[in-house]
């Protein structure tokens, strides 16, 4: 399945398999919960991402801009 046949959701989730390992070499991780028709995609931190006082930073220049280059309608991307 091409890019242009995948739904907003696969598109997104397949991003963050792209950002995943980075996030697991440092014991944390990142999961989907939502995305919105607006372009506004939730997810939330897990393992040692949750809590680290670098995740602010990990959200917006790691997850967010990943996701932003690599599916245009991502808007912002949230932690629930």
């Amino acid at each position: 399945m091409n890019t242009k046949e995948m739904t907003l959701q696969e598109r997104v989730e397949k991003t963050l398999d792209t950002v995943r390992p980075a996030l697991r070499a440092d014991g944390g991780g990142v999961e989907l919960v939502d995305v919105s028709e607006d372009g506004v995609v939730a997810v939330r931190l897990t393992g040692a991402c949750g809590g680290c006082p670098m995740s602010t930073l990990t959200l917006k220049m790691g997850i967010e801009r990943a996701l932003r280059e690599q599916v245009p309608e991502v808007k912002r991307v949230e932690s629930v």
